[in-house]
């Protein structure tokens, strides 16, 4: 029960970082599903790297993947 009180304490600072997280990936998943030119590798490598790396994936999809069209 006390890990339960210890996580409800922290929610108020969870809750915005997870909804920043998920639109992160998903502001990167569909820009990579419309665009077919990247500086970096190919589109399964990013898409795999957005998917598991949480904030650093699309962080580094947006500099140094994205192509600049």
């Amino acid at each position: 029960m006390e890990n339960m009180d210890s996580l409800m304490q922290y929610l108020p600072f969870l809750i915005p970082l997870v909804i920043l997280q998920l639109a992160l990936m998903l502001a990167a998943l569909v820009h990579l599903l419309k665009h077919n030119k990247y500086r970096f590798g190919n589109r399964v490598l990013w898409v795999i790297v957005v998917a598991v790396f949480g904030f650093v994936g699309p962080i580094l999809y947006f500099t140094v993947g994205r192509s600049e069209e």
